[in-house]
């Protein structure tokens, strides 16, 4: 709002169209824009107004289906070599294959906010790790492993 209420200062003040654009970093178009708007509807046509932005490309039946795939399936089960953890990007390699849309990653993150859905990232853990193995190297091994790494420094 402050470079639009700039804009029509500078143009009050006898500035050019040309010498506005170079003040406020903008095309001498965007600024025609901000003062006929000004001329037209005095500084309430300044306002920004929302922008919904661009359609959703997929469509609620598309998205449903989508999600109830994330949910109950695993990438593994739709073809993907991934077996258990859905990322964004196989998210979206799956949209692409379905769907025959193209989103970016963030636009992929965006789809799944708006479809109640979060991710986070996975933690691994071994289904066939020996639990006294285990119990060994946290009582014993890492602590040996930290002290000598505390010397070191």
């Amino acid at each position: 709002m402050f470079e639009r209420y700039q804009t029509v200062k500078l143009y009050l003040l006898g500035k050019t169209n040309e010498d506005i654009a170079l003040s406020i970093g903008r095309k001498e178009s965007t600024v025609s824009t901000y003062l006929r708007r000004y001329r037209q509807d005095g500084l309430d046509g300044l306002e920004m107004k929302f922008s919904p932005g661009p359609p959703e490309q997929l469509s609620k039946e598309q998205q449903e289906k989508l999600k109830k795939i994330i949910i109950d399936a695993v990438p593994h089960d739709v073809g993907f070599t991934a077996k258990f953890n859905w990322t964004l990007q196989i998210i979206g390699e799956y949209i692409h294959r379905e769907f025959g849309k193209t989103y970016s990653l963030r636009g992929v993150s965006k789809l799944m906010h708006r479809m109640s859905l979060s991710y986070t990232k996975p933690t691994y853990t071994l289904a066939a790790a020996d639990e006294e193995k285990q119990r060994l190297f946290v009582e014993t091994t890492f602590p040996g492993l930290k002290k000598l790494r505390e010397r070191r420094n």
